[in-house]
């Protein structure tokens, strides 16, 4: 059930969009819309469409210039932002 592992409501769709609907309502939708970001990255194996992808959820999610800006720890961002300009 999805009440004893948030791993279960994740992997569900119907439990997904509850708990974006949740987060819409708690004013941090931008939380799962990076999630779903990141896993979609995660299942893509082209080079060049990884690193598009990257880009992307970098610009529309860690940004500080982003609208949807999620609340990362500054080493975190940090990392992040030098993992963009020396990609491994």
């Amino acid at each position: 059930s999805w009440g004893e592992s948030f791993d279960r409501l994740m992997k569900c769709a119907a439990g997904r969009q509850i708990f974006r609907e949740f987060l819409r309502l708690e004013y941090s939708e931008e939380n799962i819309l990076f999630w779903q970001a990141c896993e979609d990255l995660k299942r893509e194996k082209n080079p060049e469409i990884v690193e598009e992808k990257a880009r992307s959820i970098y610009e529309d999610y860690v940004s500080i210039l982003s609208p949807k800006e999620v609340s990362l720890d500054s080493k975190v961002r940090e990392i992040v932002n030098k993992n963009m300009k020396q990609p491994t």
